[in-house]
């Protein structure tokens, strides 16, 4: 039965997200279901706080079509996910970004320095090699412009991704947490 239940929730907030998508950046308001069952969070409400992060200091919040802050939860007797989302841009360089949280991503555990060809922010969040608390995580494709700095293990994983802007001057990234578990997890 609880199975039944948290497909239905699931595919409530499948529904929910884009939803939440289209709605005009005046109406911020977060969608929020609690039931016994358990709870479903959909906003904009995410920043560099809400991932356990420090805000790296002078950033602004990156505000475009592309770029708006997700906070998602569902909370289930037998499911856990949450997945933060916040995109900013500084006007110091990468390599200033990248040591700032170098240093704050090292509460997590050990800290990979990545590096992807991919621009945009976009973060691909996965692991592989087995630890003894759960999955470490790993680089994939080690080239590219955007540096990729990842701690914690793939079910409870903090990522920033940091990139030049396109003027050379200046730094985007993208700040992500992401925390999966399930039953057999607990």
């Amino acid at each position: 039965m609880f199975r039944h239940l948290t497909i239905a929730i699931v595919l409530t907030a499948a529904v929910s997200l884009p939803a939440l998508a289209q709605q005009p950046s005046t109406q911020d308001k977060p969608l929020d279901v609690r039931s016994s069952v358990g709870d479903l969070h959909v906003g904009r409400d995410a920043d560099a706080q809400a991932a356990g992060l420090p805000l790296y200091p002078g950033a602004r919040a990156k505000h475009q079509d592309d770029a708006e802050p997700l906070n998602f939860s569902i909370l289930t007797e037998s499911l856990g996910l949450k997945l933060i989302v916040a995109k900013y841009e500084s006007d110091d360089a990468p390599a200033k970004v990248i040591a700032f949280y170098s240093d704050k991503l090292k509460r997590y555990g050990k800290v990979l320095e990545c590096h992807s060809p991919k621009h945009g922010g976009d973060v691909e969040v996965h692991g592989s090699k087995d630890s003894g608390s759960g999955k470490e995580l790993t680089c994939d494709d080690n080239s590219g412009p955007v540096s990729e700095l990842k701690a914690g293990t793939e079910d409870d994983q903090h990522i920033v991704a940091i990139e030049p802007q396109n003027n050379e001057k200046g730094s985007a990234f993208t700040i992500v947490y992401l925390y999966n578990r399930e039953k057999g997890d607990l």
